[in-house]
């Protein structure tokens, strides 16, 4: 619980260096403005723009951690994670597809979430068709699921070919970032995200078990099958919600539950808040440094129309990382 307290400190830590990192105005500005001050277009920025923006971050970063982790524990797989067992590339699909159909858009954000689920349960289930007897193998998992997570980006980008007109806006769902989220994403959000969560510490005592093994698990009385849907249907739905409030943020539900299960160990009960307070930290902290760098290459260029997307630094980051952790298990296990 200790290291929890001090994670959510150093959250709130992160958020606060967010809510500083834009370009308009400082850290005395924005501190002015929380304190009740500030004139009008100094408190429209920080309240309208900034404070949302860094909430929808944390909210999506712990939706991505959360998912992440159910994924890891529920397949006993250490390379599942949204974006690379079809989940991810399946929800963007199903936002880009139901967009360019007009069934869905930015001014209808509850369609757009319906649509990532629909988009991340075929994802998932094709993985499952495809995996088949293979699915407790996890090297052999994780192969099918880059595969079906590259088919599914193929057929996303063929539909902003076939309509890029319409489809030009959603182009950030593809990349993920935080810009532009206001007031109406965070309500959105944050109830889809406590629900969820609450379904995934829920599932804590029965995903322990499944990390044990589907035998081990059984002769505790578990029924491994319903189990493992049931987690599967929570890893899904909180991946679409992030999806839906951010785009796909590359690495982030593959690499935090690592994180989780290092700093909290296998418990499931701890692990999970963890991994959520971790993937809220590390979303929150890439949209930060995205908005720093922003300004050194605005400031480098003099032009302000320069603009890192969040998920470009968390997709840089996390394949660095994710060849360590790779490179590490491959010199642990010889």
């Amino acid at each position: 619980m200790k290291r929890l307290l001090i994670l959510a400190l150093a959250v709130v830590a992160v958020g606060c260096a967010d809510l500083v990192a834009g370009r308009a105005l400082g850290p005395s500005d924005v501190w002015r403005v929380l304190s009740g001050g500030g004139d009008p277009l100094a408190r429209h920025i920080v309240l309208e723009l900034r404070l949302p923006r860094t909430l929808v971050a944390l909210g999506a970063g712990a939706c991505l951690g959360l998912a992440g982790t159910v994924l890891q524990a529920a397949l006993r797989n250490p390379l599942a994670g949204p974006e690379v067992t079809g989940v991810t590339p399946g929800a963007v699909l199903g936002a880009v597809a139901a967009t360019g159909l007009g069934l869905a858009g930015w001014e209808s954000p509850a369609a757009v979430v319906a649509a990532a689920m629909i988009g991340g349960f075929a994802g998932a289930g094709l993985l499952w068709l495809l995996a088949g007897r293979e699915a407790d193998d996890p090297v052999g998992t994780a192969v099918y699921g880059v595969l079906v997570s590259a088919v599914l980006s193929g057929l996303t980008a063929m539909v902003l070919l076939v309509a890029p007109g319409e489809l030009g806006s959603v182009v950030q769902w593809l990349v993920g970032s935080t810009e532009g989220r206001v007031w109406d994403h965070w309500t959105l959000l944050w109830p889809w995200a406590l629900l969820w969560a609450l379904a995934a510490w829920t599932l804590a005592a029965p995903l322990t078990l499944l990390r044990c093994g589907d035998e081990q698990a059984a002769a505790l009385g578990l029924r491994t099958g319903p189990a493992r849907v049931a987690a599967l249907v929570c890893a899904v739905a909180l991946t679409a919600g992030a999806v839906a409030a951010v785009g796909a943020l590359g690495f982030v539900g593959l690499l935090v539950p690592h994180l989780a299960f290092a700093l909290f160990g296998a418990g499931l009960r701890v692990a999970l808040p963890g991994a959520a307070l971790l993937g809220a930290g590390v979303v929150c902290g890439a949209d930060a440094a995205a908005q720093w760098l922003s300004r050194l290459l605005a400031d480098m260029t003099d032009t302000d129309r320069l603009s890192v997307p969040t998920g470009a630094l968390t997709t840089g980051v996390g394949a660095v990382l994710l060849l360590l952790v790779a490179r590490r298990s491959r010199e642990e296990g010889t």
